[in-house]
C-alpha cells in the first residue's frame, strides 16, 4: 500500500483529499504546513507528497526543495489556486512530478497520482541497471554497487530528467539501456508527450533516413504516399535511438543537423521542417575505436556525449545479484501467483559465480525458468538452466584444517561485541543457531542471514544512540539502505536514543 501525506492548512481540502486517496486504497497521513510535512517525513518514508503552495510557516515551494534535498525519490505534486500557477510551474522546475489547480477532482488527482507511481516505478527499476553519472571519463569508471544504487539511480535520472541536451547510454546488450531513457523522459517535463523508439540496427541501411525524417509520395520505388518520420512523429517529446554506433557516416552526418538545428528535409522533398524532440542515444559500441577507425563522427559523439551513462555489466556487479533475485522473485510470485521465499545458498552461489553474457536480461529470464521448475519454497541449484550450472566458476571449498583455523571467536566479537549471542556450540556463541528439544541443531541460511542483518543494525543504532545520519556513517550504510532496513524489521531509532 503506497503511503501519501496530505499538507494543507485548509482543514475541509485536507480531509476531502484524505478521504479521496483512502477510498482509492491509499494510506494517509496529514499536515498543516511545510514544517509539519518534513517533520513527518523525518519521522517515516512516504511515497508521495500532496501539497498546497500558499500555507503558514512554511509554504510549498520552500518544504519541495527541503524534501527533495533529503529524498528525490518521493513524489510532490502541488495543489494550487489559478491566480499562483506561476508558482506551481516553478516548483515543477524544481522537481514536483506536476500540480493541479483547485477546485480539485478526485479523479484526476487520483489518475496524476496512479501515473506519478508509474513513472517512479520506472527509476525504481532502471536502478537495476545501476548506471552511474560520468565526471568526464569512461567506461571503466568506478561504478556504484547495491549499496548506493537507489540514491545514485535516483540523482542521475533527477539531474537528467530536468535538462534538455541529448543523453547518451552506453552499455552492454541487456543492461536496461531503453529502461533507463523511459525513466529520464517520464521523469521530465516532456513525460505528457510520446517517448518514441526505433532500434537502427533493426532498420535496412536504405531505409533508415525514410524511418527518421519521412519522404513525399513517390521518393523512391515502393513510396505509395507521403510517411512522417520518427523526428516528426515525436515533436514534443523523446526520440530514442538505440544502436545509434550502427548508422553509416553519411547518415551521421544528418543526424548532427537535427540535433544541432532541430531542423529536417523529409526524403525527396525541399520542405525544411523544425522540430522540438529530445535525443536520447544508446549503443553498446566502442565509440572511441571507431572514432579513430573513421567510422564514427567525433563531431556527433561529443554532440551525444554531453550527459553520458554507464551502464555496468552484470559480471562487474557481483553484489548486487542477491538484491536483484530479490527484485525478480517478488515479481514474478506476482505474476504467477506462487509464493517462492528465495533462493537457497546453493543456487545464489552459483547465479553469483556465473559470468552472465545476457546481463539482466539473462538473468531475469533465468529466474523465470527456475520458477516453472521449482516445485518448493525455495528455488534450488536443480531449478537453475543446465548452462548456468555448467558455467558458473566453482568457488574454492575449505579443508578441515583450513576451516579450524578461522577465528569465529574474534569475528563475532568485532562485530556484535558478544553482547547478542544466545547458543553456544563448541565453546562459540552464535545468536542465529536454533536447537531444538532433543539437542539437534537447526540451520537455515536465510533466517540467519536476516537475524545476523537486524542485530547489527540494532547494535549500530545503540552505538550511535540512534541517530540515523551517524549510523549510517560509522556503519558504513547508505542511508536509504539503512531506513529501508529499520522499516522492514520494525525498529524505532528513538529507543536507542541517549
Amino acid at each position: 500500500m503506497h503511503k501519501v501525506l496530505v499538507v494543507d492548512d485548509d482543514k475541509v481540502l485536507q480531509e476531502s483529499v484524505k478521504q479521496a486517496l483512502e477510498y482509492h486504497h491509499f494510506f494517509v497521513n496529514t499536515a498543516n504546513n511545510g514544517k509539519e510535512a518534513l517533520n513527518a517525513i523525518y519521522r517515516e518514508k512516504y511515497d508521495l507528497v500532496v501539497m498546497d503552495v500558499n500555507m503558514p510557516e512554511m509554504d510549498g515551494l520552500e518544504a519541495l526543495v527541503e524534501i527533495k534535498k533529503y529524498d528525490t525519490s518521493i513524489i510532490v505534486l502541488i495543489l494550487t489556486a489559478y491566480s499562483n500557477v506561476g508558482d506551481a510551474v516553478k516548483a515543477v522546475k524544481e522537481g514536483a512530478f506536476n500540480y493541479l489547480e483547485k477546485p480539485i477532482s478526485s479523479d484526476n488527482l487520483v489518475a496524476l497520482i496512479k501515473r506519478a507511481l508509474k513513472a517512479r516505478s520506472l527509476v525504481e527499476t532502471s536502478a537495476f541497471s545501476a548506471p552511474t553519472l560520468s565526471l568526464g571519463g569512461g567506461p571503466s569508471d568506478k561504478f556504484v554497487g547495491e549499496s548506493d544504487v537507489m540514491q545514485k539511480v535516483f540523482n542521475v535520472i533527477s539531474k537528467l530528467a530536468q535538462v534538455q541536451t541529448p543523453v547518451l547510454i552506453r552499455g552492454e546488450s541487456g543492461t536496461g539501456k531503453e529502461l533507463v531513457a523511459k525513466a529520464i523522459h517520464y521523469n521530465g517535463p516532456r513525460k505528457d508527450n510520446k517517448f518514441v523508439t526505433i532500434n537502427l540496427a533493426a532498420v535496412p541501411e536504405n531505409l533508415i533516413e525514410s524511418e527518421l525524417f519521412g519522404h513525399e509520395k513517390g521518393a523512391f520505388t515502393g513510396a505509395s504516399e507521403r510517411k512522417i518520420g520518427k523526428f516528426q512523429f515525436a515533436d514534443g517529446g523523446t526520440l530514442f535511438l538505440d544502436e545509434i554506433g550502427d548508422v553509416s557516416p553519411a547518415m551521421q552526418v544528418k543526424l548532427l543537423r537535427v540535433l544541432q538545428e532541430q531542423i529536417f528535409n523529409p526524403v525527396g522533398s525541399n520542405r525544411t521542417i523544425k522540430v522540438d524532440v529530445r535525443v536520447i542515444a544508446a549503443s553498446h559500441k566502442n565509440f572511441e575505436g571507431m572514432i579513430k577507425e573513421g567510422t564514427f563522427r567525433e563531431d556527433l559523439f561529443y554532440r551525444l556525449n554531453v550527459l553520458p551513462v554507464y551502464l555496468p555489466p552484470l559480471r562487474e556487479r557481483v553484489s548486487d545479484i542477491p538484491f536483484l533475485v530479490d527484485h525478480y522473485v517478488k515479481y514474478f510470485n506476482n505474476i504467477h501467483n506462487l509464493e517462492i521465499k528465495g533462493v537457497g545458498p546453493q543456487a545464489e552461489q552459483l547465479l553469483k559465480n556465473y559470468n552472465w553474457p545476457g546481463n539482466i536480461r539473462e538473468l531475469r529470464n533465468v529466474i523465470e525458468h527456475a520458477f516453472i521448475i521449482e516445485s518448493g519454497d525455495y528455488i534450488q541449484a536443480s531449478a537453475l538452466p543446465e548452462s548456468v550450472r555448467k558455467n558458473a566458476k566453482i568457488e574454492k571449498s575449505y579443508s578441515n584444517d583450513e576451516t579450524s583455523q578461522i577465528d569465529f571467536r574474534g569475528i563475532q566479537d568485532s562485530v556484535l561485541d558478544n553482547q547478542l549471542s544466545q547458543n553456544d556450540v563448541n565453546g562459540y556463541k552464535f545468536s542465529f543457531i536454533n536447537k531444538k528439544e532433543n539437542g539437534e541443531i537447526n540451520l537455515d541460511f536465510q533466517i540467519a542471514k536476516d537475524l545476523f542483518e537486524k542485530e547489527f543494525i540494532i547494535y549500530a543504532l545503540s552505538l550511535n544512540k540512534g541517530k540515523i545520519n551517524q549510523t549510517a556513517l560509522k556503519a558504513n550504510i547508505p542511508k536509504k539502505t539503512l531506513l529501508r532496513k529499520i522499516e522492514k524489521y520494525g525498529l524505532d531509532p528513538k529507543e536507542y536514543y541517549a
